[in-house]
């Protein structure tokens, strides 16, 4: 497996800049591309110790980076993934490895059946928020899995989880990723659209106003992944998702999920790529999802238009 040491990002938001801006801090030659030129200079601001100064190669979708990539990054959110795809693809130069980074489990299979070279796949529990043009909060320490659907470039993987490793993001090559994509997919879906409906934190979700809806839905989702052959990460059925969920709700209990950051803020949501997947699956199964179907519309007809 070559050197990656040359990086486009495409999508310079909060996990697209972060990325970025710590890849640059591990010696690597980083280009920014988004809908518009930000500053080359920009500041990360690591959870601890001081701001860092970092310098990237700033450009817009319709102007190709100074420099070829030895691997892009996809970094938008998942409606916007496509169409970002399609602006930068016919700059690249053959079978350039693709790194996506989308929520949800909706474009990652069509990517990776239109996309002629490698395509990986990633999770991430990164935190990270915009502050400004030329600043990125990187809020809290996490890890990032990585892999192809089908379990294969493993080599490739393994030398990207290195760099990045190595530019301060821990992360590991993983050959199932598919299911670490499914369990993530899972509890997204029991958090994000209820948060983002009733406008609250992740820890409300554990008063007794709330509480039951997200043991309807998490009744759910158990039914649905065990027609799709998603087991839970521990445990078993819907003890084990039950308990993925509630965990997650803990640890994260101050937060404001994203989707609720996206009503707040007017922008489209994840809903599509979130419970789209589930609501397709139960279709396929012959399943009745109807509080993940009412969350759907709900944020179908409040969220802004893609």
């Amino acid at each position: 497996m070559t050197a990656i040491e040359t990086h486009w990002v495409v999508g310079p938001g909060a996990i697209g800049r972060l990325i970025a801006l710590r890849l640059a801090g591990g010696g690597n030659r980083v280009a920014l591309v988004g809908r518009r030129t930000l500053p080359a200079q920009q500041w990360l601001f690591p959870p601890e110790g001081a701001p860092l100064q970092r310098t990237v190669a700033c450009t817009t979708l319709d102007t190709p980076p100074p420099f070829a990539p030895d691997i892009v990054h996809l970094t938008t959110k998942a409606y916007a993934a496509e169409a970002a795809y399609d602006a930068v693809s016919t700059a690249l130069p053959p079978n350039t490895p693709l790194m996506l980074w989308q929520n949800g489990f909706d474009v990652q299979p069509r990517l990776t059946e239109r996309h002629p070279g490698p395509v990986l796949c990633a999770t991430t529990t990164e935190g990270a928020y915009v502050e400004g043009d030329d600043r990125v909060v990187h809020a809290g320490h996490g890890e990032t899995l990585v892999g192809a659907l089908d379990g294969g470039h493993a080599a490739l993987a393994r030398t990207l989880a290195g760099v990045l490793r190595r530019s301060g993001l821990p992360c590991r090559a993983v050959d199932d990723i598919r299911t670490r994509l499914w369990h993530k997919l899972a509890v997204n879906a029991a958090i994000n659209p209820l948060v983002a409906r009733h406008r609250i934190r992740n820890g409300e979700l554990r008063d007794d106003a709330f509480h039951p809806a997200v043991e309807a839905i998490i009744a759910e989702l158990a039914t649905i992944l065990a027609a799709e052959g998603i087991a839970p990460p521990t445990g078993e059925g819907l003890d084990g998702w039950r308990a993925l969920v509630w965990r997650v709700v803990e640890a994260t209990a101050g937060n404001r999920a994203s989707m609720l950051q996206d009503v707040l803020a007017g922008r489209p949501t994840e809903h599509a790529a979130i419970l789209g997947p589930l609501l397709a699956a139960a279709n396929r199964h012959g399943l009745a999802a109807p509080r993940l179907a009412e969350l759907h519309a709900w944020l179908a007809d409040h969220a802004a238009p893609c």
